[in-house]
């Protein structure tokens, strides 16, 4: 496996890595991710057995040229993340909220909430 840094990863992938917390809050799974200026059309979120994808695209309200640049540390255009969550979950039962560009998605968790064994491949 191959690690990249958030930099490497965007220049090898043609997309930026999403940034997310993941946590349990009684009953639900909680993953929050700050995603400041997507709009709610413009993101895509799935559940696929035990794996959550996040896809969206982020577009600059102004293009500017090259030479007016000083720094550029924002990330614009497509991203994603997919994690394996820790829980079983209910995802017919998943909602998502976007507020003050913070993405929650809450999905509950199934058995009492049985955790998920990950076999680590050495």
């Amino acid at each position: 496996m191959q690690i990249f840094s958030p930099n490497e990863w965007a220049s090898t992938t043609n997309e930026g890595q999403l940034s997310v917390d993941v946590f349990r809050d009684g009953e639900d799974l909680v993953v929050r991710s700050t995603v400041a200026g997507v709009k709610p059309e413009d993101l895509d979120i799935s559940i696929h057995g035990d794996l959550l994808t996040i896809r969206g695209k982020r577009s600059m309200v102004k293009e500017v040229p090259e030479d007016d640049w000083y720094y550029r540390e924002c990330f614009w255009g497509a991203f994603s993340r997919s994690l394996v969550l820790p829980y079983e979950v209910a995802t017919d039962l998943a909602q998502a909220s976007l507020k003050n560009g913070v993405l929650e998605i809450r999905v509950p968790v199934r058995e009492h909430g049985k955790k998920v064994d990950i076999a680590w491949e050495e």
